[in-house]
């Protein structure tokens, strides 16, 4: 998510070109994603790249991105730009040396959903931009979170997972009522008590705040009879 927010500050500033058609080189890193399965000759614009990254959870999109982008910069946005100081970037994906030096992207659910807020707000961003990048961040996915809430609904968000991890950031667009969200689960025994948490907690908040998007300010729900 920070590096799509960076990839949309660098667009306004003239740095980066969305449109612009780039060949991710090659050998590609596994462990999730598109760009593994395809050959030498594909070329992608920085913005599919994104979609990638989004969708798919494309780790080689996603260390295309972080080399055009810049580590350092993407940092900078977060700490200096947005006082987001415990959300920082270390390593590129799949880069398990450095995961074993202790070298782990890291972030607080907190600062993490002051994140999703901002790109959802446009904090900093051209109004075309801003547009563009809730789009791309509410690519369709098949994610424990989306589960349980109305197809209806717009929802941005970004679910990740490592072995022993599992997480999401999201803002949930609820006509009246839009919420936002961090859920971050660690030391998971099995991947998918991590999942089945996220959709309780999904549920349980779609639910609490559906009803107070109905609801008056005393607590009575009106519904259509």
């Amino acid at each position: 998510m920070a590096v799509l927010y960076e990839l949309y500050r660098q667009a306004d500033e003239g740095k980066v070109d969305l449109a612009q058609v780039t060949r991710p080189p090659l050998p590609r890193v596994k462990g999730g994603g598109v760009l593994q399965e395809l050959g030498d000759k594909v070329s992608l614009t920085w913005r599919d790249l994104a979609v990638l990254m989004v969708g798919w959870s494309d780790n080689e999109a996603t260390n295309v991105l972080i080399d055009r982008l810049g580590m350092a910069a993407i940092n900078h946005r977060l700490e200096d730009d947005l006082a987001l100081p415990h959300v920082h970037l270390r390593r590129r994906m799949m880069d398990l040396e450095a995961a074993r030096r202790g070298d782990e992207n890291v972030g607080t659910p907190g600062e993490m959903r002051r994140l999703v807020e901002a790109i959802y707000e446009g904090k900093g961003l051209s109004p075309a931009s801003a547009r563009d990048i809730r789009v791309v961040l509410a690519t369709p996915k098949d994610s424990p979170f989306r589960f349980p809430l109305p197809e209806r609904l717009t929802v941005l968000d970004k679910p990740g997972d490592l072995e022993g991890v599992r997480c999401v950031t999201a803002v949930v667009d609820l006509p009246g009522r839009p919420y936002a969200v961090s859920i971050d689960t660690t030391f998971l025994r099995r991947q998918e008590d991590g999942a089945s948490a996220i959709r309780e907690i999904s549920a349980a908040l779609f639910e609490t705040f559906d009803r107070l998007a109905r609801s008056s300010d005393v607590g009575r729900v009106i519904s259509e009879r």
